[in-house]
């Protein structure tokens, strides 16, 4: 599945995203709180910096851009500074802002942290002011949104409604708005508000739902499996919908579906700095890998990893698909192991570089492992990033040595390196030297033993050539595989 994913998101399509919603604004006000007044017992604020961030829809539109889709916005602004500050930032994303309807008679959405660090560190939100009118809209805005639906609608790839209960998604619009999706058959993906009737949503391709916003639906707090499935059950039956997705925090998120799929998708355990965006980010994510052809399992795994990645972040801060790819290639890195053939090899660095890792290289035939090799290891991979280790194959080190050694056949000697943490890729290799391999993989350090010089490590000039260098390793007395070998010699002549 995962080497699957990663494909996925290696090739992310250009999808063009319709999403609906509240649009606003998160500013962020940030200072030291050392102290606390003599006017009350208050914490004082020294302010320090401030920032501004794309909120609630306009989250989505900043995850759904970083993943590389093309996002067109419906939704409303008011007449003032926080409107053309929210315009803004929408088309620095190269998000299309056409659809913004604006009303006078109500300010564009703002929620101001002020958000304190104690001795410059550990910030942590102290208080939320918000400027905002959440009354449903009027009916001549509900058509002026209309409008812009039907003439965005056409040209999208997956249609979002992204609905904080601030008065954009009527129930009026909302059924509108599917229908209209439905018959323009594009698929309508919606992340709903926490509100007590979930009816307008009904009809809609696939609904995203939190622990608490399932409770509302269905009545039902899911704790256990079997409580995931009965929720799931109803929301399918009550809202005519073809997928339901809850999400589960820690849990991961549980997947149902009309053709059938009951299904508990668990994720990894992670530190939780901050959960704003979570959600946001996991529809983003929906979106866009249905859009590139993953079926529903493949989308909420995914959309299950980028949630976890975002909750590690403060704020709303998109994830990034190099930030994903570095996930799922941990996750396969832990169940394939840490041996590879070239091919998959060169695939797999490709995307760490790609991250602005650095590739080290080292080899050698590692018969019989010691302190010297674990210090050594060390050593290497404190080079750089990711150490690629090439070890000679029984062939070539009887063709280098004699017909005595290894003293360890190969398979055993790459699997006691698996165990050794410093390692990240194991290659085996025939020739008598790693030559070809240091052409292929084009690594930044090429590591060695202080017994050479650099002159005399094999592949040095291709290395440097491309800006690269060669690091040698300390040596430590006495600890050698021939010194090891004497000493059982001597002791059981």
């Amino acid at each position: 599945m995962s080497t699957r994913l990663i494909d996925l998101i290696e090739n992310l399509p250009q999808s063009k995203v319709l999403l609906l919603g509240d649009f606003m604004m998160d500013r962020y006000v940030y200072g030291n709180a050392e102290r606390l007044s003599p006017e009350a017992p208050v914490p004082v604020l020294h302010f320090q910096n401030e920032e501004w961030r794309l909120g609630g829809a306009g989250s989505v539109a900043a995850n759904l851009a970083a993943l590389n889709a093309t996002v067109s916005v419906v939704g409303i602004v008011g007449a003032d500074e926080v409107a053309l500050r929210l315009t803004r930032e929408l088309q620095s994303i190269g998000a299309e802002t056409t659809g913004l309807v604006a009303s006078a008679d109500r300010p564009t959405t703002c929620k101001m942290r002020l958000v304190g660090s104690a001795q410059h560190r550990h910030p942590q939100t102290m208080l939320r002011l918000d400027s905002e009118n959440a009354a449903a809209v009027s009916a001549d805005v509900e058509d002026a949104l209309f409008q812009q639906l039907e003439r965005l609608m056409p040209a999208c790839d997956v249609f979002c409604i992204e609905d904080y209960n601030k008065g954009v998604v009527t129930p009026r619009l909302c059924q509108a708005a599917i229908q209209l999706a439905r018959r323009h058959g594009k698929a309508t993906l919606i992340d709903p508000a926490n509100i007590p009737d979930y009816s307008k949503y009904a009809g809609a391709t696939c609904i995203k739902l939190n622990r608490t916003e399932t409770k509302r639906a269905t009545g039902i707090a899911p704790r256990t499996e079997e409580q995931f499935r009965e929720a799931g059950d109803r929301l399918l039956a009550a809202l005519n919908v073809d997928c339901a997705v809850v999400t589960l925090d820690k849990d991961g998120a549980y997947l149902a579906t009309t053709d059938g799929q009951r299904r508990w998708l668990h994720t990894k355990a992670r530190q939780v700095f901050d959960v704003t965006g979570a959600g946001d980010m996991v529809l983003a994510m929906l979106a866009v890998a249905r859009a590139a052809g993953a079926d529903w399992s493949e989308s909420v795994t995914l959309a299950n990893l980028a949630g976890g990645l975002e909750v590690e972040k403060f704020g709303a801060v998109p994830v990034s698909p190099g930030e994903i790819l570095q996930e799922l290639m941990t996750e396969v890195h832990g169940h394939l192991g840490k041996e590879r053939k070239l091919e998959p090899l060169l695939q797999e660095l490709s995307l760490h570089r790609a991250a602005g890792k650095r590739m080290v290289f080292t080899n050698g035939c590692f018969d019989i492992i010691h302190l010297g090799h674990v210090k050594y290891f060390q050593f290497a991979k404190r080079q750089g990033d990711v150490l690629v280790v090439g070890v000679n194959t029984d062939a070539s080190i009887r063709r280098l040595k004699g017909e005595k050694r290894p003293v360890i056949n190969e398979a055993d000697r790459v699997g006691v390196l698996e165990e050794l943490e410093s390692i990240d890729y194991l290659i085996r290799f025939d020739e008598d030297t790693p030559l070809q391999l240091i052409e292929a993989i084009q690594p930044d350090v090429l590591v060695k033993g202080a017994d050479y010089t650099k002159e005399n490590v094999v592949g040095w000039e291709i290395v440097e050539a491309r800006g690269g260098k060669v690091a040698l390793a300390p040596l430590i007395d006495g600890k050698s595989t021939s010194n090891v070998i004497q000493r059982i010699v001597d002791a059981y002549r």
